[in-house]
């Protein structure tokens, strides 16, 4: 599973793919994929929390 995050409002969420709109508010957003994909990122939940 991926970790998408909303560039609008922030909301986060796991999926392979992100959904078209947010599920929070019900507007289309375009999604960032967060996942941690290098070393020293990882806290442990897989997601990057610099982005």
């Amino acid at each position: 599973m991926v970790s998408w995050k909303c560039s609008n409002c922030g909301y986060t969420l796991e999926a392979d793919v992100p959904p078209e709109q947010c599920p929070s508010y019900g507007e289309k957003c375009e999604f960032i994929d967060i996942s941690c994909y290098i070393p020293g990122c990882d806290t442990g939940t897989g997601v990057d929390n610099r982005l």
